[in-house]
């Protein structure tokens, strides 16, 4: 079955690094477009990350300079570098992707969620 696994969340300090993987499972064609969200207790989901497909990749003011974004190809997988983390990065962290896959008859595109990982950054 088609879908992404997310890996990589943790507890680490202030100022420390985590990367955040998102692997696609399943025969997959290619992916297109791509994003990292976030949500903190009592506040809504936000973009952290985009990156559409043929399009500039884009950051929230709040992690600009300190994350990034990428993919690769070749393992079907999307990356979220975490630098410089402070205690309001805390969050669950989700995956998101447009992924394009063969039913065998039909190509088929459609957008998938990662199942969420925990990010914690204490003081």
């Amino acid at each position: 079955q088609v879908q992404l696994v997310e890996s990589g969340g943790g507890l680490v300090q202030a100022g420390g690094s985590l990367r955040l993987s998102c692997a696609a499972s399943g025969s997959i064609l290619r992916i297109n477009a791509m994003g990292w969200y976030r949500q903190a207790p009592g506040k809504q989901r936000e973009v952290v990350a985009a990156m559409p497909s043929g399009g500039s990749t884009n950051y929230a003011d709040s992690v600009k300079g300190r994350f990034t974004i990428s993919r690769d190809n070749a393992k079907n997988t999307v990356t979220l570098q975490m630098n410089s983390l402070k205690p309001e990065d805390t969050a669950v962290y989700y995956c998101n992707a447009d992924l394009v896959y063969s039913s065998g008859i039909y190509v088929i595109s459609r957008n998938y969620w990662g199942q969420g990982t925990q990010v914690t950054v204490s003081s």
